[in-house]
C-alpha cells in the first residue's frame, strides 16, 4: 500500500474517516512546515515559486523565499502598485493540494490533532469513524482589508448569546463562541492588508495570538494555538509613523520585506504587457510599437521623480497599465469614427492616456495649484523628451553642430506655416499633413531605411514632438487636435489667449 505522501491528489480524497486516514501514514504538519517544505522542492527543481512577478528575482523574492524556509510571519512593506497583495495570494502555490479535516468542525480541524470543541467531541465519540472531509488549496487563503470598522469580533470573534440561550450554556463555556475569520483561518493563509490601519486594541489581539497562543473574547479566555500563516501589507508612510503600529506587533512579525517599483523600463514592460487588459479585437486592429511602450512607461518613471507628485504616496504600476488601456481605446474610437479597418498608433494617441495619469498621482500642494491635468501633460511630455533621444539626435546638438538636419523644418514653420493634427483624423487625413512638412520624411528614411510605410508616418510625428519639447517649435494641445507652430509665433498665440 501507498505511503501517504505518495498519493495522488485524488487517491486521498478516497479516504472518508480517520481510521483509513492513519493507515495512509498521515502525518500532521503545521503550515509553516507545509510551505517550507514545498519551497525546497521547488527549488531543488529549479521551479520558480513566484511566476509572473517581474523585477524581484534578486530583491524581494530572495528574501521571501528565506522567510519562508526560516517559517516566519511576513510584512511587505511598500508603497501601492508593487504587487504586495499578489505575492501574497501566489503563496497559495506553495500549499500541498488537499488537506484532510474533521467534517463539519468550525475550525478545520486536523483529525490527528483537534483544536475546537466540536471536533474533539466528533471524535471521542466516533473514533476511527470519525467522517474525514477535504480542505482544498485555494479555499485556505483569507484576505482582509484592514479599515477603521474592523473589530475584534469580525477578527477573533464574539459570545454568540442566542446560541447560548438555544443551547442553554453558560457564557463560560467555549461552545457560545462564534468564531471570527483568524479562528477560522487555521491551517491556512491569512493576510492583513494595510495593517497599520487597524484599530491598537485589535492589534493588541493579534500580537497575543502570534506569540501566546491565546484568544481572548469579552473576558473570555481561550488557550487556542491557531496554527496560521500570517502574511500582513503596509504602506512605509503609515508604518513607521509613530501611533500607527503597536510596537509589539511589530516585534512580532519576523520577516519585514521592503518592495519596489520596477528599476527599468524592460522590466515595467514586462508587468504591463502581462496584466493590461487589451481586447482580442484591439489587438487585432492596432498596432502598437515598441517607441510608445518606452514612452508609456517613461511616464511613470517621470511621475516618480516628480516635483509635483506626491512622492510619500508612490505612483502605482496601475497607471501604465490603465494608459496602455487609454491608449489603445483612443486608437480603436478613431478606427469606428472613420469607419476604418485598422490602424497604427500615434505620439498624440497618448492624450487619451490623461485620465488614467490624473486618477493614479497623489499630487502635493503645488501641483494642486498647477492641475492634475496639466502636471499629466507635463509628464508626457519629458517623457517624449526624455525618449526622443534615443531614436533620434537631440535637436539641442544638432543646433550646435554645422550641419542641422532639423533646420529646414524649423525654417519652414518659421515662414508661418502651421500643423493641425485632428486627433480623430482618418490615417489618409494624417499623412497628407505630415507630408507638407519638408524634408520630415527624407531625416525618417535616412535614419530608418527599412521602415514600413506605418512606422515613418509615426516617426515623422514623433520628430514634430521631439521638436516641440527640446523648445525648437511651438506645441498647443487643443480639445480635438495638436497644432505645431512657430516657436515666437507660438507665444504670441498663447499671451493671445491669455488676454482673453
Amino acid at each position: 500500500m501507498k505511503n501517504y505522501t505518495q498519493l495522488t491528489t485524488e487517491e486521498k480524497k478516497q479516504i472518508r474517516t480517520l481510521g483509513e486516514l492513519k493507515v495512509a501514514g498521515y502525518q500532521s504538519k503545521s503550515i509553516k512546515q507545509e510551505l517550507r517544505d514545498n519551497l525546497i522542492e521547488k527549488l531543488k527543481s529549479g521551479e520558480s515559486p513566484f511566476p509572473e512577478i517581474w523585477g524581484y528575482e534578486e530583491t524581494v523574492i530572495p528574501e521571501l523565499e528565506r522567510g519562508i524556509l526560516s517559517m516566519h510571519n511576513i510584512n511587505l512593506l511598500g508603497l501601492r502598485g508593487q504587487a504586495k497583495t499578489r505575492i501574497a495570494r501566489l503563496l497559495v502555490n506553495l500549499l500541498d493540494d488537499v488537506i484532510p479535516v474533521v467534517e463539519g468542525s468550525d475550525l478545520n480541524d486536523d483529525p490527528l490533532q483537534p483544536l475546537s470543541y466540536k471536533a474533539k467531541e466528533l471524535i471521542s465519540e466516533k473514533g476511527d469513524d470519525t467522517v474525514i472531509s477535504w480542505w482544498e488549496r485555494e479555499d485556505r487563503y483569507t484576505e482582509k482589508l484592514a479599515t477603521p470598522d474592523v473589530s475584534v469580533a469580525d477578527l477573533i470573534g464574539d459570545i454568540d448569546p442566542i446560541k447560548a440561550a438555544a443551547n442553554k450554556l453558560s457564557y463560560s463555556d467555549e461552545r457560545v463562541i462564534h468564531y471570527g475569520l483568524i479562528p477560522r483561518s487555521h491551517r491556512g493563509l491569512f493576510v492583513i492588508n494595510e495593517l497599520p490601519d487597524l484599530q491598537p486594541r485589535i492589534q493588541v489581539s493579534l500580537f497575543n495570538i502570534l506569540q501566546e497562543g491565546d484568544i481572548q473574547i469579552r473576558g473570555f479566555k481561550l488557550r487556542l494555538p491557531l496554527d496560521i500563516q500570517f502574511v500582513f501589507t503596509a504602506n512605509p508612510e503609515d508604518y513607521t509613523n509613530r501611533g500607527s503600529i503597536v510596537t509589539p506587533l511589530k516585534d512580532r512579525i519576523e520577516t519585514q520585506i521592503i518592495t519596489h517599483y520596477p528599476k527599468d523600463l524592460q522590466i515595467a514592460k514586462k508587468i504591463t504587457e502581462q496584466e493590461a487588459n487589451i481586447k482580442p479585437a484591439q489587438k487585432d486592429t492596432i498596432a502598437v510599437n515598441e517607441v510608445v511602450r518606452n514612452l508609456i512607461e517613461q511616464i511613470a518613471f517621470e511621475a516618480r521623480s516628480n516635483e509635483f507628485v506626491d512622492e510619500k504616496s508612490g505612483v502605482s504600476a496601475r497607471l501604465t497599465i490603465s494608459a496602455m488601456e487609454n491608449l489603445y481605446s483612443a486608437a480603436e474610437r478613431r478606427i469606428l469614427i472613420n469607419n476604418e479597418a485598422s490602424t497604427y498608433v500615434r505620439v498624440a494617441d497618448l492624450i487619451g492616456t490623461i485620465p488614467a495619469i490624473t486618477g493614479k498621482i497623489e499630487l502635493v500642494y503645488e501641483g494642486e495649484q498647477e492641475g492634475a491635468g496639466e502636471v499629466a501633460q507635463s509628464l508626457i511630455s519629458k517623457a517624449i523628451r526624455k525618449q526622443y533621444i534615443n531614436y533620434f539626435p537631440s535637436p539641442e546638438q544638432a543646433k550646435k553642430q554645422g550641419d542641422n538636419i532639423y533646420q529646414p523644418i524649423v525654417e519652414w514653420f518659421g515662414d508661418g506655416y502651421k500643423v493641425d493634427l485632428i486627433h480623430a483624423a482618418s490615417d489618409e487625413k494624417f499623412r497628407k499633413v505630415l507630408d507638407s512638412v519638408p524634408n520630415l520624411r527624407k531625416i525618417v528614411e535616412k535614419k530608418y531605411p527599412n521602415e514600413t510605410l506605418e512606422e515613418i508616418y509615426f516617426r515623422m510625428e514623433f520628430i514634430l514632438h521631439g521638436l516641440a519639447e527640446f523648445s525648437q517649435l511651438s506645441k498647443h494641445n487643443l480639445t480635438s487636435s495638436m497644432s505645431f507652430s512657430d516657436l515666437l509665433t507660438g507665444m504670441m498665440n498663447f499671451s493671445d489667449d491669455e488676454d482673453l
